[in-house]
């Protein structure tokens, strides 16, 4: 099988792209590394593109932008890939604000280059698009909450599961991010929909896993470790620190990804995060890393919350699994947190 794998250099690009090649299927990137342009040098993700490149002789790397419409469409109808697996973005809800062209430009607009490249050269293709769960906005935030010693919970029954895949995405604040990705969701919809071409939204949670380049901007659990092993000061931003993520790790994402190619459908949608068990809070996970590392956290505390930002987001991943039985989540919360650890050890030399 032909796979093509956009952010192959990011956090989940670059697993897929390891899942795949460790099968021996043939495998292409494309990155061009524009997280050091959003991020600077710490964002920086060619270190994972040489590794990738050295580890797989089944893997072919080119650094093409997504936004660049002609170059897009002549390499996918080149390559005429079996599938496509989109996980390129700008992922920042605060860089989106400042930086509103380049925000649409990757994350709408380069999504419909790389949609129309596949109806046009690749229609029987399969089409896998990493979406985020801010294309609820802060609807989440309208669920009824108990607040708890270390963390927000829903206290409305309906949702103790979590949020399905059926909540509305509309009248709430998404952040610029979250509508430029919320648009490039409808679109990935639309051309299964209206095209008949296979493709899944996978709206993500706290996507994670010891390959991220984590920064203050973007990388929840990998930025927070960092912080931790190298005393950095930690901003909290609102909400008393007990914001709620459920965290999945890139290795379970990859896994659902291959469970979706060898039995497509057309324009589903997943809410794709580690469910209530890979749950946890600012808080807790503060308390998490400084048992692993023996370091005290350094935090300040913010009396304003993010634009857009969830109170308490935990995946429904119920529709996920009763469509795909084989798949459930594999690395659990302590094991990823062990991971994320051991990685920045390593990468920062402590």
């Amino acid at each position: 099988m032909k796979i093509l794998v956009t952010g192959s250099s990011g956090l989940i690009g670059s697993e897929v792209v390891s899942h795949f090649a460790e099968k021996s299927h043939e495998v292409y990137g494309i990155d061009n590394n524009m997280r050091a342009d959003f991020f600077g040098p710490e964002g920086d993700t060619s270190w994972r593109r040489k590794e990738l490149t050295a580890r797989y002789p089944n893997f072919k790397h080119s650094s093409i932008d997504i936004r660049d419409r002609e170059s897009i469409l002549a390499y996918i109808g080149g390559l005429k890939p079996d599938s496509i697996i989109h996980t390129a973005a700008q992922p920042s809800h605060d860089l989106a604000a400042s930086r509103p062209f380049d925000d649409f430009d990757v994350n709408a607009v380069g999504t419909l280059n790389l949609l129309e490249a596949t109806r046009r050269h690749i229609p029987e293709g399969v089409f896998v698009y990493m979406s985020t769960n801010k294309v609820y906005g802060d609807a989440p935030n309208r669920i009824k909450l108990a607040e708890l010693e270390t963390r927000w919970d829903y206290a409305d029954e309906k949702f103790k599961g979590g949020i399905a895949e059926d909540f509305q995405i509309d009248q709430s604040k998404h952040s610029i991010f979250g509508a430029s990705k919320a648009a490039a969701d409808l679109m990935v919809q639309e051309y299964g929909r209206y095209f008949g071409i296979k493709t899944c939204c996978l709206r993500g949670g706290c996507l994670t896993g010891p390959n991220h380049s984590g920064v203050e901007l973007h990388g929840f659990l990998s930025y927070l470790v960092k912080a931790n092993l190298e005393g950095r000061l930690y901003r909290i931003y609102g909400y008393k620190g007990k914001q709620v993520r459920d965290n999945i790790h890139s290795a379970d994402v990859a896994r659902f990804i291959e469970f979706f190619i060898e039995k497509p459908r057309i324009a589903e949608v997943y809410n794709l995060g580690g469910g209530r068990g890979n749950s946890c809070s600012i808080l807790e996970a503060f308390s998490i890393a400084e048992s692993l590392t023996g370091k005290k956290m350094k935090y300040e505390y913010v009396d304003k919350n993010r634009e857009g930002d969830h109170i308490c987001y935990i995946s429904d991943l119920s529709k996920m699994r009763a469509h795909y039985p084989g798949w459930d989540i594999t690395v659990p919360l302590p094991k990823i947190f062990e991971e994320v650890v051991q990685a920045w050890k390593v990468r920062t030399k402590i």
